[in-house]
């Protein structure tokens, strides 16, 4: 099969328009598919891109159900009361609230970005300059992120109900290096070394990766010198609300065979409350509100991470499969308008093949659930490998420039754990914390991360092998794009912020307001991408 990445350049640059007269060779599955008419194959593979982001849509709840049980890892401490003298046993949770946000949750949800971007970059070993797909994804991707991610948060809490920001000093840390890391990337595209990057500078923007981590735990943990001195407000322990919260009393017999009903159940549900992760209950299906106050020494273990018994675990593995072959659930067998459960029927019909596929994923309740966390990641990069393939063969077949792809399709499809994470934290958590902080590192990830690790794969072979620095060759339509979204996103956050200093809150407050901030949010993401785009394709 001919090589996607060395053509795309070429027949873009050969097409004045879409659908121009230059025959694209390049084929995905058959050879076949080179003797259809353009218009059709280029439906095809939209088509075709489309389904893969329905695989990302199924992938993602058992994902953050994987990523949700490594969170909610507790220990147990002893420690001694100096007054009484007594044993004091308690649970503590393993993962700092802070770092989890950043690295689990940020890093998890940016996932699909940050492997098309690698998966770019390694396709693009050998070459001087840089593939475009990536960046492109990851730039486009913090203005969806930023802008529609946001205009959906607000609007999702209830008419009249405000959540605002308790911890005010940790995201006013994520949101300066949120801004630094596009800051920054200009600053190495157009300042320092021109439409170059340099091994150095490739180096330098993954180590600010660990320089955010360091500065938002020492702001967590109020370190003198290194921390704004901001008070937190007072932050709930139970940040989802006891009466929302799916609960299941230890004290019950166990039975194996609900127990894999109810894990049925639960997957068949459609989203999963992975923000329960910060509450005080259990991992898994066994769910514990650990009580708030300390308790003496006990022989009762008080640690809600209970693992399921080896046979127990085979028994839910096997109804996983089953699970995604049942194209209705209970819920939708009662409903009685025939028109929308034979719409559920068919969008369970075109999940099966993904649910089938993802069955393979263990269960999320072996090893606190980081092999279903690392395997999910697996399949991701399978699907954003697929992605990038489509990706060439529409701008081969179109002639439509890849950055625009990105910036557009590629961005939104890919963002959509982002969208998920976000807008399930908006409606179940007490405050706006998650919701926004979830946005702001996920954009940080896109750089230090995402765009980082690419570049230094391919400026350290570059230096290896041609002692020549990486060469970015639409640097000046990628700088453009920043300087448009840094505009944007500095409005954003003014709106973002004369909420907070009107109506006391973020997100929620009266309809017509939270209407009126989603429509401008919408607007500035018009803005970024249509300017963008004009720009890349030469016509601004």
């Amino acid at each position: 099969m001919p090589s996607l990445g060395n053509y795309t350049t070429d027949s873009t640059n050969g097409h004045s328009n879409i659908f121009g007269h230059e025959k694209c060779d390049a084929y995905l599955l058959f050879h076949l598919e080179t003797f259809l008419g353009k218009g059709f194959r280029a439906f095809l593979y939209f088509l075709g891109l489309a389904y893969c982001f329905v695989g990302l849509s199924a992938i993602t709840a058992r994902f953050f159900r994987s990523m949700e049980s490594v969170v909610k890892h507790s220990r147990t401490v002893e420690t001694l009361d100096p007054r009484r003298g007594t044993k004091i046993v308690k649970d503590e949770k393993v993962w700092n609230y802070t770092i989890a946000d950043i690295t689990l949750l940020a890093f998890g949800t940016s996932f699909p970005q940050i492997s098309l971007a690698t998966i770019d970059a390694i396709r693009n070993i050998g070459n001087l300059y840089a593939g475009g797909l990536g960046p492109g994804t990851l730039v486009g991707s913090a203005a969806f992120d930023l802008f529609p991610i946001h205009a959906v948060c607000v609007v999702v809490p209830k008419a009249g109900e405000l959540k605002k920001i308790s911890d005010i000093g940790v995201w006013l840390v994520e949101l300066f290096w949120s801004f630094w890391a596009y800051i920054w990337l200009y600053i190495i595209l157009e300042v320092w070394s021109p439409n170059v990057i340099t091994l150095w500078e490739s180096i330098l923007t993954v180590l600010q990766f660990g320089l955010l981590l360091i500065h938002a735990y020492a702001q967590d943990k109020r370190w003198p010198y290194l921390s704004l001195p901001i008070e937190r407000a007072e932050r709930p322990e139970e940040w989802v609300p006891a009466e929302a919260a799916k609960y299941r009393p230890l004290d019950k017999v166990h039975d194996p065979h609900s127990e894999v009903s109810q894990v049925g159940e639960e997957e068949s549900s459609g989203i999963v409350d992975i923000f329960s992760i910060h509450s005080g209950e259990g991992t898994a299906h066994f769910y514990q509100n650990l009580a708030g106050e300390d308790v003496t020494e006990s022989s009762t273990p008080r640690n809600g991470n209970i693992i399921p018994e080896e046979s127990d675990l085979l028994s839910i593995w096997k109804h996983q499969f089953v699970d995604a072959l049942m194209l209705e659930s209970v819920e939708s067998r009662k409903l009685n308008n025939i028109y929308l459960r034979l719409a559920r029927i068919f969008w369970q019909s075109l999940l099966l093949p993904w649910k089938l596929l993802f069955a393979f994923v263990p269960p999320y309740h072996i090893a606190h659930g980081w092999i279903a966390f690392i395997c999910s990641l697996i399949f991701i990069s399978g699907i954003a490998y697929v992605v990038t393939k489509l990706t060439d063969l529409i701008s081969c077949v179109t002639g439509i420039n890849p950055y625009v792809i990105a910036f557009t399709a590629l961005a939104g499809g890919t963002s959509w754990p982002d969208l998920v994470a976000s807008k399930i934290a908006a409606e179940r958590q007490l405050t706006a914390d998650s919701a926004i902080a979830n946005i702001t590192c996920s954009n940080s990830v896109n750089i230090y991360i995402g765009i980082g690790v690419p570049w230094f794969i391919d400026t350290l072979y570059n230096y290896i092998a041609y002692k020549e620095p990486l060469r970015i060759e639409n640097a000046e339509g990628l700088s453009f794009s920043l300087l448009v979204f840094f505009s944007t996103s500095v409005a954003c956050i003014g709106v973002l912020v004369f909420r907070r200093l009107t109506l006391g809150a973020e997100l929620g407050g009266p309809k017509v307001w939270a209407w009126v901030t989603c429509i401008f949010f919408m607007f500035l993401w018009l803005i970024f991408v249509v300017l963008s785009s004009l720009k890349v394709s030469g016509i601004i």
